[in-house]
């Protein structure tokens, strides 16, 4: 009988790949993106302490979650990016979780770079 392989292990197994080889630390922190069915987020990890420094998703209060979900992503992008500025963080190491970079992923991204961050 043939089955069909679990999308979401199969990412997983993706994002251990790339996770081996990055790691953010408190000067560079990793830029981390989740992507659900109707929502986005993003994070900024210090994976030395093992702390999150900046959070942002499309549940966030501050950000109004309208348009597409590609929109919503640039909304994200741009409140993250604003939050590392506030915090001193100007460089980070982009970790798309096992994600293509496409669509969403850089649609957050784009805005990201597009209002300061650098990766």
């Amino acid at each position: 009988m043939i089955t069909k392989p679990d999308k979401n292990k199969t990412r997983q197994k993706r994002h251990m790949r790339v996770r081996n080889k990055i790691s953010g630390t408190a000067e560079r922190p990793r830029l981390n993106v989740f992507r659900s069915n109707k929502n986005i987020y993003a994070q900024l990890i210090d994976d030395v302490a093992g702390v999150t420094l900046v959070s942002a998703s499309t549940l966030d209060k501050d950000l109004d979650a309208k348009g597409t979900k590609t929109e919503q992503a640039q909304a994200v992008g741009t409140l993250i990016a604003k939050r590392a500025e506030e915090k001193g963080l100007k460089e980070v190491v982009f970790d798309r979780g096992g994600y293509l970079y496409h669509g969403r992923v850089q649609a957050l991204a784009d805005a990201a770079r597009e209002n300061g961050l650098e990766f």
